[in-house]
């Protein structure tokens, strides 16, 4: 069965929620990178096909070596390689870049952050796991804590295109944590990045040359608050860290945590989003903002409550058989007075 639901022991859960926010703070690094270099010259779609070529490179003699020659493996999962690299690489990136240029960043990250109730609904819906009340509870909270987070509750003015481009990358994030929680394929997590991320360089680098996708990059510096960085640095960050390490520990994570919890975990991105935007480009949270940060994070622990216990799939239940009762040996004595031994 597709390993969906958590039912890890208590230290592999401790190490999933560890390396999940791990790459929530390197994937939330991206979006104060991303927009360093749009404003120095670059377009999304630049920002985004650099960010993949780079993690690929990094990667690719990683994930070469993690097959161990198992490329039977590969052969077989290709299709899901093939749909991570085009919806939970290429296009949950590119999309929220482009939901970025006609929306507030934060009413584009609160639409693209429904993907955990996405999952959950997937879930429920295609694998009959039900959300428990603490799950659902978990998941308001979370949800009141985003919107005071972003700030959202102030009105203005909304683009149906970028609601559109937005809810795209929504669907991109949620197939990111749906393919990453799945080992029915057996591809290790660096061997599944590594494939995504080549995929998603050949997809970007198609509808590049094609004109689909505008480029433009400078030589620029890029203007940050605390220093100035040269363009090159910033890009290299931008691959290695929030797109190789992000996504490889990503994946890992999720496959220890099952999809809907390492979904919840992963709305820390938003949180570390908007304090990386405070350090590198003055972006200061408000008191209201601070206030829904902890509320995601308490949202987040009570989602992980309600996960705490193992999910039983009624299709292939599990048959407890009780250890065999020890035998005796029973001595009787018949007419003739012959003596036989018999076991009870």
């Amino acid at each position: 069965m597709t390993a969906l639901t958590n039912d890890a022991p208590p230290s592999a859960l401790a190490g999933g929620v560890g390396l999940a926010m791990a790459s929530a703070a390197s994937f939330g690094l991206s979006g104060s990178l991303a927009r360093g270099l749009m404003d120095a010259g670059w377009t999304a779609g630049a920002a985004t096909l650099a960010r993949v070529v780079i993690a690929s490179a990094v990667l690719l003699v990683p994930g070469i070596l993690a097959m161990r020659g198992r490329w039977r493996v590969l052969r077989k999962a290709w299709p899901t390689v093939v749909a991570y690299g085009v919806f939970a690489v290429a296009g949950a990136q590119l999309f929220y870049f482009l939901a970025v240029g006609h929306l507030d960043v934060g009413i584009a990250l609160l639409i693209e952050y429904i993907a955990p109730i996405a999952v959950v609904l997937y879930l429920w819906v295609r694998h009959g796991h039900r959300p428990g009340p603490l799950t659902v509870v978990g998941a308001v909270i979370a949800a009141f804590g985003l919107v005071l987070l972003l700030n959202v509750v102030g009105g203005g003015h909304i683009s149906l295109v970028g609601v559109g481009w937005a809810l795209a990358a929504m669907v991109g994030a949620s197939v990111y944590f749906i393919i990453s929680s799945d080992m029915s394929t057996g591809l290790p997590p660096i061997a599944l990045a590594t494939g995504g991320l080549l995929v998603a360089t050949v997809g970007l680098g198609l509808a590049a040359a094609a004109g689909v996708l505008p480029i433009s990059f400078t030589t620029h510096t890029v203007h940050l608050i605390p220093f100035d960085a040269p363009w090159w640095a910033v890009v290299l960050v931008l691959g290695v860290v929030s797109a190789a390490v992000a996504y490889v520990t990503g994946i890992a994570g999720t496959r220890l945590l099952g999809a809907r919890l390492a979904s919840f975990v992963a709305l820390m991105e938003v949180v570390a989003a908007t304090a990386f935007a405070w350090i590198l480009l003055a972006q200061s949270p408000l008191p209201i903002q601070l206030v829904g940060a902890g509320l995601v994070l308490a949202g987040v622990v009570v989602v992980k409550m309600g996960e705490s216990s193992p999910i039983v799939d009624s299709a292939s239940p599990t048959i407890i058989v009780p250890p065999p009762s020890r035998r005796r040996r029973v001595f009787t004595r018949d007419r003739r007075g012959r003596v036989t031994a018999d076991r009870g």
